[in-house]
Parts: structure tokens; C-alpha cells; sequence
């Protein structure tokens, strides 16, 4: 085969493949940059990108790293959104940059987050007073997670009863059936109220697939049968 033709033969392979492997693996590829979903981007586009271009090397081959990758990173999405315990892990967790108002300074360092920019991040989000702030999130896939103080906080209709205004961080309680006890011991809520309020809603844990606890104390509940209470 010609070498003009079997560039294109390649490139024209390399698109369908990488076009399969967004497909499979869902949206998230290109919108959730989780620690593993970021490293699978960089790879496969590395591999699309000598399987078009790099004679030297057999076709095969290529053919057989876009399976491989694709066979792990497959893998370990699925374990990182079936199995809660493998998700930090896999996936990375959220980092308080800012709670209770304070400045977590320790976790900007262990970050490489500078003061500059987490400033520059909080004016994306139209906020320019740091003072107005109660918590910032970093999220795994890089964006940032604001709540404000209650005092600076919107004003919608619901909130013109009067009824004060609530500050806390939503506190998760159970993801996929399984309690997660680290938040049960760091916040004001503890396992005995959770488990009477679920006596009283005729729920076992085994039944949740989320739980938690909103920023005004209201606990959310969705239940794997697709109703929530």
C-alpha cells in the first residue's frame, strides 16, 4: 500500500476508535477529568496520534494498545462509579480550600493551589470579597464549588418567610448502599439519628442509593427503586 494511502487508512482507523472508545466509555470522558479519565484522554490520544502518523511501527500493535488501554480504563470507571470505596482512589476526592470561612492553607500547599489562584477562581464565580465565603471545594475534575456565608447568600422566594438562613455543607450519608462512617464522625450528625429517622420512613440502609444531609439540615434520600423520600 502506498504510504499517502496507508496514512489515511490509519487516521480514518485511529477517528472510528477513539470515536468508540468516547462512546463506551460515556460523557464523562470529556466533561468529568478525574485523575484516571484524564490520564486515559492524554494516552489514547497518543496512540491515535502515532497510529496515523508512525509507519514504523505495525498496525497490530496499535490495535492492540487501544484494547488494552481501553479494557483498563473501562475497568476502572466502572469500579470507580459502582464501588464508593475504590472512588477516591481511582478518581481523586474534593479538597476544602476554604471552610467555615478560614483559609485551609495546609491543603493549598499539599495541592500546588496558590492564594492567587484560588482569588482568581472565586472571581469566575462573581465572588471578589473572600470574606463572603463559607466554603470552596475543589472538585476532581478541577472546577470550583462555592457556598456562601448565609448573610451574602441569594435571596429566593422561598426564603421570604423569614425562616434563617443555613450555611452547612451538604453532608453525604450513604452512597450506593453503604453508610460512610468518617462523615457520621466529623459532622453534627450521628449514626443513631439517621438510623431513627430512617425507622420512621420505613427505610433499610441496603435500600439507599444516596443520602444526605442539604445545606438547611433537610435529609435527601433516593432510593435504588427509583423513588426517594
Amino acid at each position: 500500500m502506498p504510504g499517502s494511502l496507508e496514512i489515511i487508512f490509519r487516521t480514518l482507523t485511529a477517528f472510528i476508535i477513539l470515536w468508540v472508545f468516547v462512546h463506551i466509555l460515556g460523557k464523562q470522558t470529556i466533561f468529568q477529568k478525574t485523575y484516571h479519565l484524564f490520564i486515559a484522554t492524554i494516552t489514547m490520544g497518543t496512540i491515535a496520534g502515532n497510529l496515523a502518523f508512525n509507519l514504523n511501527i505495525k498496525f497490530r500493535y496499535f490495535i492492540l494498545a487501544f484494547v488494552i488501554m481501553g479494557a483498563v480504563i473501562f475497568t476502572l470507571n466502572t469500579l470507580a462509579v459502582k464501588k464508593h470505596r475504590y472512588k477516591e482512589w481511582i478518581a481523586g476526592k474534593p479538597t476544602f480550600l476554604i471552610q467555615e470561612g478560614k483559609i485551609m492553607e495546609e491543603s493549598l500547599k499539599k495541592i500546588g493551589y496558590s492564594l492567587d489562584m484560588l482569588t482568581q477562581a472565586l472571581r469566575g464565580k462573581d465572588i471578589f470579597n473572600i470574606e463572603e465565603v463559607e466554603c470552596a471545594i475543589l472538585e476532581v475534575n478541577g472546577s470550583l464549588s462555592v457556598l456562601k456565608k448565609a448573610e451574602y447568600q441569594t435571596v429566593v422566594r422561598k426564603d421570604l418567610n423569614l425562616v434563617p438562613l443555613s450555611s452547612k455543607v451538604p453532608v453525604e450519608l450513604v452512597i450506593d448502599g453503604e453508610i460512610l462512617d468518617k462523615n457520621f464522625s466529623t459532622h453534627d450528625y450521628d449514626k443513631d439519628w439517621f438510623l431513627a429517622e430512617l425507622k420512621k420512613r420505613n427505610v433499610q440502609v441496603s435500600e439507599i442509593s444516596y443520602a444526605v444531609v442539604g445545606t438547611k439540615g433537610n435529609l435527601y434520600i433516593d432510593l435504588f427503586r427509583d423513588n426517594s423520600s
